[in-house]
Order: C-alpha cells, then structure tokens, then sequence
C-alpha cells in the first residue's frame, strides 16, 4: 500500500497570523501596566516611578516577548522590600511586590492569558 500526500501551506495567512500574535502580545504588555497602575499598588510619591519611568519594552515582541520595565535605580529596593512603610495617599494599596497578583499563584493570574486571547482576535487571529 502506497500513499501519497502533498501539503500546500498558505504562507500569507501563516505571516496575517504570525504578525497578529506580535501586536496582541505588545497590547497585552500595554495592558498589564495600565493594570497595574489603575490597581494603585505601585509607590507613589511625585509620581516619577509610576508614570514615567515605567514602560512595556516592545524590542523582542517579535521573539514572543515582551517586559515591564521600570528604569529607575531605586525600583528594584522598593520592588524588592515590602516591609517599607510607603505612603497610601495617592495609592493606598501601595507596597512592595506590586507584580505579585498577576504572576502565577496572583489572584490576577490569568490577566494576561485572556487579555491575549481577546486581543489576538480582534488582530486577525483565529
């Protein structure tokens, strides 16, 4: 017994698809900081940490990544000692660790799957 099969892969919406992950992975990165920031748990004192000097790195979106990064010397000491006594002011939820509920074991874990899945197929995704 023989068999023979030929495959023609559609190239076209193979890249529609490819090129609709990527903006869907980079709106998902714009919408965990938005997130993030309306959750009020980032500190904040001027504002500096929250407003400017975090933003989603879009350079390996292409790769199938992509990072919130806050680019300031003193982020990783806040990020990294909740025991601080920071100000609730203008986030009263303020506090160290502000990424811990969407990471895995978060009670928002699952922010970024269905963020996703939302925005790859409004991209052109199946």
């Amino acid at each position: 017994m023989r068999v023979k099969s030929s495959v023609k892969l559609n190239m076209a919406r193979i890249n529609e698809l490819t090129q609709a992950a990527v903006t869907a992975l980079e709106k998902t990165g714009e919408a965990l900081h938005t997130e993030v920031v309306q959750a009020q748990v980032m500190p904040f004192e001027t504002g500096h940490l929250q407003e400017d000097a975090t933003f989603v790195d879009y350079s390996e979106s292409s790769q199938g990544k992509v990072s919130l990064v806050t680019s300031t010397p003193y982020a990783r000491r806040l990020y990294y000692h909740p025991e601080y006594n920071f100000q609730t002011d203008e986030n009263p939820f303020a506090g160290g660790e502000w990424y811990e509920p969407w990471l895995p074991g978060g009670i928002s874990e699952d922010f970024a799957k269905e963020a996703f899945k939302k925005f790859y197929k409004k991209a052109g995704g199946v």
